[in-house]
Order: structure tokens, then C-alpha cells, then sequence
């Protein structure tokens, strides 16, 4: 028995590498999409992966008997075809003119919609040969089940932390190239006569390949993406290149960058000079901030500055700036006579810029007054304590500097920084409305929300906010706003040509014929401008939303609180109202489109899964014996396990982004270990086939009792150490996980195992996968409009459901399985072709 054992996992070994292989360049195209298009759509490299594997599965449970029929040699050729796929699909989609923004042109959009489905032509051939190696290798080893399952999951686990590793060294364009060697190193591991057949193949596919990557026409970022005019404007050149599993970093000097701050257009009537040239940092293609050149920072426009009231409100200040601006805000708060700054930055790349400097852009120099804090900035107020500050200024570049930073404009977050204030001291809030003014009355919903919660009963007296052309800047204060503070608001806007949108007691009408700049109100429905002279669109509802009452605005936007069970900061569209949102995709701003896309990948995964659940009806009967019984518990088991373990992970990951201040540390460390915990689960449930509702029981308890236990006590628990070293906070992300996905390790094989060696093996698998795909974009729609939590509702419900339907005690033969062969693990060494 032991030879056996050695064999069958000497066997598995190809398994693994191929695994490895696939979820590596499943990882190097989503980092393509982010760099070179857009990172919401690399939602269709899941949707086309989980096609390809449910496809196979079909396929697999059609022809099942002739797959194992010529297991051996399929086993053989299929690593050095997938090689092959792999790098002639990749070329194609670098190749591909796809422009999303075209999406949002009525006479662009359908040569857009004929580049998706190139996307898909492109890529599938290969998904659709690795589903088929890993359905090949249930059938050839359907008494191992899982064993099969862990070496696949283990084996992902590490292919994903192979890319993870492989992109702090390697451009992200070259990453696919280099993850097609996992897959032809599969042969030399082959059992068997024919493995010197399969490693000359695959050896030859990937020279092949690589020739193919190398020889081609060079993959390119979109003309309109942030990054590409200033890379291509005269005299433009590189200063530094960083490449991360958080993005490839780019910091760019030419004539174009600028100090990004909304200064008033009256700065040389006040005798203030404007923004100083600066060197730009782009991560994957998206402006992120302003770094200073060498020598010191010019701060001098900083009185001309939207940011500038609450500081001259609020003389010698005690201040905490959120988002430093490569260290401009510090100057700023300290030109405008603030007493002591402590600074948070948290993407980390800035941070470390700010501690370091960055290739000649100087780091933030040593000052008394002045201390850079680390973690978030929840952590930062928590840690401060009661009347510490005077002003908490959020910069207008944290939002989008980091994936995290939207936690930073929650409920939660604002109860924070309001108990770290002073008396009459201010949270200062920068939101753009270069889009739609709908984000500033989200920001005051959320505030409202905020003050409430700390007891304050008439939130109204307690916000001011004030505005330019493209920027608003909302104050918030735990203690109501004084006449005197209303008229040095009012003084400041009326030197620098800046409108007041709403103090306590305002009269919106008076104040409408003295308005600087026009914000007139848009009907989204019609996408026509309704303005009979000066308007401002956030004056006109301000007021109701401060006083808890719904706005015109909210017919077409979710005007509502952000949380951090809900913290989505560009989720104002009613995607419900999808058929107005299709008429006006040309003035849909580009950070709403991803709500759309979601829509789009479900809908497609949603017929794929159909498609899959009905596989059944087209199984044939099997030579020389009965018909495929019919066993209806797959059509809710298999669907239930792949939405039910995706939903975790992606709960998982965002909180774990939080938690680490990074979202793509947290998405390697959770994937990594849920895939490796999960494959150690898969390997204990290979063990317990003969008590499968035994097991499976064990694996809902502790399912259920962290569900319950990630709901009733995660969120003080991770409030509490938001202080702790990052190594130790990822190190408890990675114990939070393990538990989980042990026990989530254990259905499936568990399912497989019941369902038995026939066609209903593969077909399982492919549903599985197929459900997969829809519980991606399902997740991303769920946390978006209900939230996190709702996500671990779900799961607990799709696992309870798995459980009750798992048919009691060990599988009894189903007739026709005595005239097939049953495959022995020691004969995968052996078989003939």
C-alpha cells in the first residue's frame, strides 16, 4: 500500500505545477488589465478562467469514457498545448485595440462590445485545456478525489504566491511569459513511458511560445490612461521604477506636473504665487500624487489654497493631515501657522517616500513640529486620544491614492476623528465634483450619520461646507458652528472667488445671485443641465440631507452613509435603474463603470452556469451499461460550495485590507493561505469518504462558528490592534483564515466523492466552477448596495443548504460501474495508449 501511496502522489505531482502555472498567469493577466487598460476589468480574466474550467468539465462528463480511454496521452500532450494557448492567447490580447471609454459612445460602444468577445476567443482555448487536464486527472484518479483536490488547491496557493513574489522583480507585461515554465516543467514529473514524448513537447511549445511573446509586437498602455500624455510629452523621462504586487510605480518628470490643489484664480491679486512644478507618481497608469523635485518645498500658495479656511479659522493649530500630498500638506499647514502636524500617509509607497525620499525627490524634512505617524488614519485618531487636534484635514488625493483609504471616509472612521478634536475643532473633508455634486452630499449623509452617533442631536449646526469649480471641502465639527465662524468662511470664499454651498440658517435663494462659480443641477435621467441663471446643486440640497431627509437627488443616487461594513466611495448609481444608466453611459464618471461591468460579468456567468446545470440532458448512455442515474442533490450541492467559499474569501480579503492598510498584501496572504488550508482540508476529507455527513457536519460547525464569530467580534477586535506591527497583524490575517478554510477544504472532495467515478465527476467539477465565476461579481454587487456583511449571511445559508443535501453514508455502486474499469492509482505508471 505504500508503493501505492508514493505513486499516486508522484502522479500528482504534474497536477501541482500545472496548478502553480495556470492561477500564476491567471495573476500576471489581471496585472496586464490593471497597467495597461483598467483594473475593473480584469473581472473578465475570473469570468473566462471559470468558463474555460466549466466548459471542460462538460466536455470531460460528455466523453468521459474515451478520456479515460486515452488518459495517458492526453496527460502527455496537454501541458505543451496549454503552453502553446498561452502565449498566442496573450499575444492577442495585447494586441487588441480595446478602449473602455469608447464603452460610453453610442457609435463607439458595439466595435468595443466585438473586442470583449476577442478577449474571450483569445484566452479560452487555454483555460479551456487546463480545466481539461485538471478533469483528466479526477477521472484517472477518482479514488483519490482528495488528494487530487489538494494537490490542485495547494498547488494554486503557491502559483499564486509565485506571481505575487515574481512582480516586485519583473515588469508586469513579462510576467505571463515567464509563469509558461511551471506548465512545461508538469511533463518532466510525468509517469510513465511517454513522459520523454511529453517533456520534448513541452520543451519545444515553450520555446515556441516565448519566441512568439518576444517576436511580437510589444504589449503598450492605452493612449487614455492617466499616465500616457505626460510619458510621451518632449523632454518627459523616467525618474524611478517600482515594481509591486501593489502596482508598478512610475514618478515621471516633464512640464505638465503640478502640486495638485484647487488654488482660488484670484492668488496674483492676493500676491500668492501658484502650484510649483513637481515630479508625478503613477501607480499602474493612475496619478496618485505630486512628489517634490530636489531642494526644498514652496508652500507659498498654500492662503490661495480651498484648504486654507480651517487653518486660518483655526490659528496655531494642532493638526492631523490625512494624505500628504508627497509632503505639500505638511508645508502647506505649516505656512499657514499651524502649531504641530502629524502626518499619516497610507499607501505605502508615499510613505516610504516621505521617510526615505524617492529616487532625488527629497524626504520630509526633520522638523520639531512636525512627526509622520504609521497605519491608517482610524488608527491614528484611535491612538491620539481625546482633544488632540484642532484640525483634521483629509487631503483631496487620499481617496484615490489607495484602494484601502475608502475606510477612511466611513461612519466609523468620522466617530474617530470627531473624538480626537478639540473643543470647536474641525474635520476638514475635500470631495471632487468634477463629476456629479451627488459624492459631497454622500460625504454629508455620512457625517450626519457620524454625528448622531456621538449624541449630537441637530447634525445641521454642526457642517459647513464651502466650494470652488471642481471641488467642495466639508467641515465638520462635534461642537456647532458660532456667527463668527460663518462670517471668516464667508470672508475667506469672498477674497479667493470661492462660493459657500451651506452654513447653518442659510438662505440658498439670497445667496444664489452672488455665486462665483456656477454648479448647476443635472437631471440624469434626461442628461440635461436645468439652471435659470447661478445655481449651486449642493446648496439646493444640503439641507435636506443634514436635516435626515431624502434629496431630489436621490431618485438617480444613493445618497447615503459609508461604513465599513459598506465603504464603496464611488457606489452612488442605483445600478436597478439599469436601463437609464445605459442611456447615459456617456456621462457615467470612469470610477462608476466597474458597477456596470459587474452587472455585465454576472449576467454572462449566470448563462454560463445554466448552461453547465443543464449538461445532464446531453449525457449519453454509457457503453455496455445503464444509463447515468439521476441524482438531483449536485444541482444544489456543487453551486451552493462555489458561491458559498468565494463570498468568504472576498469578505476576507477586504477586511483584511483594511485591517493591513493594503489591498494587495491582504489579497496575497488570503488567497494564498485559503488555497493551501483548503488543499490541506481537501487532503483530511480523502480520509473521511467513508462518513461523509460526519465530516461534512465538522466542517459546518466550524464554519458557522467563525461566521459568527467574524460578526459578533471582528470588528472591535480589529479596531483594537489597528496599532500593532504590520508583521503581526498579517500573521493574525493568516490565522484568522486558516480555520475557515481547513474546514472549507472538506465538501467538495466530500461531494465528489458521493457523486461517484461516472460522467457526474467532471460535470461537477465544471459546476463548481461555473457558480464560481457568479459569486465574483454577485460579491462585488452585495458589499457595493447591502454589505460585507451580507456576504457571511449568504455563505452561512449556502453551506447550511450544502450540508442538508449531502446524501448520508459512503456512495453504493449505481448500475454500471462493475462494466467499466476502475482506475488504480499505481496504474497511472503504466496504462497503455
Amino acid at each position: 500500500m505504500s508503493g501505492v501511496g508514493r505513486d499516486s502522489r508522484a502522479a500528482l505531482i504534474p497536477l501541482f505545477l500545472i496548478a502553480m502555472g495556470v492561477v500564476g498567469f491567471e495573476n500576471a493577466l489581471t496585472r496586464y488589465f490593471a497597467v495597461a487598460k483598467w483594473s475593473e476589468y480584469g473581472y473578465w480574466i475570473i469570468s473566462i478562467v471559470m468558463a474555460g474550467f466549466a466548459l471542460s468539465g462538460v466536455v470531460v462528463a460528455l466523453f468521459r469514457d474515451a478520456v479515460q480511454k486515452h488518459g495517458v496521452l492526453l496527460r502527455t500532450l496537454l501541458p505543451a498545448a496549454m503552453v502553446i494557448a498561452a502565449a498566442v492567447g496573450y499575444q492577442l490580447i495585447t494586441a487588441n485595440p480595446f478602449n473602455p471609454l469608447q464603452l460610453q459612445n453610442p457609435t463607439t460602444w458595439p466595435d468595443q462590445l466585438r473586442n470583449i468577445g476577442l478577449y474571450y476567443a483569445a484566452l479560452l482555448p487555454f483555460f479551456f485545456l487546463a480545466g481539461l487536464y485538471i478533469a483528466l486527472m479526477f477521472v484517472m484518479n477518482a479514488r483519490e478525489i482528495g488528494r487530487v483536490y489538494g494537490y490542485d488547491l495547494i498547488g494554486a496557493g503557491l502559483g499564486s504566491a509565485l506571481a505575487l513574489g515574481l512582480m516586485f522583480v519583473v515588469h508586469p507585461f513579462l510576467l505571463a511569459p515567464i509563469l509558461l515554465v511551471p506548465l512545461a516543467l508538469a511533463t518532466l514529473f510525468q509517469p510513465g513511458r511517454l513522459n520523454w514524448l511529453g517533456a520534448g513537447l513541452a520543451g519545444a511549445a515553450l520555446v515556441a511560445g516565448e519566441a512568439i511573446l518576444f517576436l511580437g509586437p510589444a504589449p503598450l498602455i492605452s493612449e487614455f490612461k492617466a499616465v500616457y500624455a505626460p510619458l510621451n510629452t518632449p523632454g518627459a523621462r523616467v525618474v524611478h521604477e517600482s515594481r509591486q504586487p501593489r502596482g508598478h510605480y512610475l514618478l515621471l518628470e516633464n512640464f505638465t506636473e503640478r502640486v495638485d490643489a484647487d488654488v482660488s484664480n484670484n492668488a496674483a491679486m492676493m500676491g500668492v504665487s501658484g502650484p510649483p512644478e513637481t515630479w508625478g507618481l503613477y501607480r499602474d497608469g493612475n496619478r496618485i500624487a505630486a512628489l517634490p523635485r530636489p531642494g526644498p518645498l514652496d508652500a507659498g500658495y498654500a492662503p490661495s489654497a480651498l484648504s486654507a479656511a480651517p487653518y486660518l479659522m483655526r490659528p496655531d493649530a494642532d493638526v492631523l493631515a490625512v494624505g500628504l500630498s508627497g509632503g505639500y500638506r505638511v508645508a502647506e499647514a505649516l505656512a499657514l501657522g499651524a502649531r504641530h502636524v502629524d502626518g499619516v500617509e497610507s499607501e505605502p509607497v508615499l510613505h516610504q517616500a516621505l521617510v526615505h525620499g524617492l529616487a532625488g525627490s527629497p524626504a520630509l524634512a526633520q522638523d520639531s513640529r512636525v512627526r509622520l505617524l504609521d497605519g491608517g488614519p482610524i488608527a491614528a485618531a484611535w491612538r491620539a486620544g481625546p482633544a488632540a487636534y484642532d484640525i483634521i484635514d483629509l487631503s483631496a488625493d487620499f481617496i484615490d491614492a489607495a484602494p484601502a483609504n475608502v475606510t477612511g471616509l466611513t461612519v466609523e472612521a468620522l466617530q474617530a476623528y470627531l473624538a480626537a478634536l478639540k473643543p470647536g475643532g474641525m474635520v476638514s473633508i475635500s470631495v471632487s465634483i468634477r463629476d456629479f455634486p451627488v459624492y459631497s452630499l454622500r460625504v454629508l449623509s455620512t457625517a450626519r450619520q457620524a454625528l448622531l452617533a456621538t449624541g449630537i442631536t441637530d447634525p445641521a449646526s454642526h457642517v459647513m461646507v464651502y466650494r470652488s469649480a471642481w471641488n467642495a471641502r466639508i467641515l465638520v465639527s462635534p461642537t456647532p458652528w458660532s456667527p463668527s465662524d460663518v462670517v471668516a468662511l464667508k470672508t475667506f470664499c469672498d477674497i479667493r472667488s470661492f462660493d459657500v454651498s451651506y452654513v447653518p440658517g442659510m438662505d440658498v435663494a439670497a445667496a444664489r445671485p452672488g455665486l462665483f462659480n456656477d454648479l448647476p443641477s443635472v437631471s440624469f435621467a434626461s442628461g440635461r443641465i436645468t439652471s435659470d441663471g447661478p445655481n449651486d446643486a449642493i446648496a439646493n440640497e444640503a439641507g435636506t440631507v443634514l436635516n435626515g431627509q431624502l434629496p431630489a437627488s436621490a431618485g438617480a443616487f444613493h445618497i447615503r452613509p459609508a461604513t465599513l461594513d459598506r465603504p464603496a466611495f464611488y457606489a452612488s448609481l442605483k445600478l436597478e435603474q439599469l436601463d437609464t444608466l445605459v442611456r447615459r453611459l456617456e456621462v457615467l464618471p470612469q470610477a462608476e463603470i466597474g458597477g456596470l461591468v459587474n452587472i455585465a460579468v454576472l449576467g454572462q456567468a449566470i448563462i454560463i452556469a445554466l448552461l453547465v446545470l443543464l449538461a445532464p440532458a446531453l449525457f449519453r448512455r454509457r457503453t455496455g451499461g445503464a444509463p447515468e442515474p439521476r441524482r438531483l442533490w449536485p444541482i444544489l450541492y456543487f453551486p451552493a460550495l462555489g458561491l458559498g467559499f468565494l463570498l468568504i474569501e472576498i469578505m476576507l480579503i477586504d477586511r483584511a485590507a483594511f485591517y493591513l492598510n493594503d489591498y494587495s498584501s491582504a489579497f496575497g496572504l488570503v488567497l494564498t493561505s485559503m488555497l493551501i488550508f483548503s488543499g490541506l482540508g481537501s487532503m483530511i476529507a480523502g480520509r473521511l469518504g467513508d462518513m461523509p455527513k460526519v465530516a461534512s457536519l465538522m466542517g459546518l460547525i466550524v464554519v458557522i462558528a467563525w461566521i459568527a464569530a467574524m460578526l459578533a467580534g471582528s470588528g472591535d477586535f480589529v479596531m483594537r490592534t489597528l496599532d500593532q506591527p504590520w508583521w503581526l497583524r498579517a500573521g493574525l490575517v493568516v490565522l484568522a483564515a486558516a480555520p475557515v478554510s481547513l474546514a472549507l477544504g472538506l465538501p467538495f472532495p466530500l461531494g465528489l466523492i458521493q457523486v461517484g467515478d461516472g460522467r457526474m465527476l467532471p460535470w461537477a467539477w465544471g459546476l463548481n466552477g461555473a457558480f464560481s465565476v457568479v459569486a465574483t461579481p454577485l460579491a462585488n454587487l452585495m458589499s457595493r448596495d447591502i454589505g460585507f456583511s451580507s456576504l457571511l449571511w449568504a455563505a452561512a445559508g449556502l453551506y447550511v443548504l450544502a450540508f442538508l443535501v449531502l446524501p448520508p453514508g459512503s456512495r453504493k455502486p449505481v448500475p454500471g460501474d462493475a462494466a467499466r474499469p476502475q482506475p488504480d492509482p499505481i496504474s497511472l505508471q503504466e496504462q497503455s495508449v
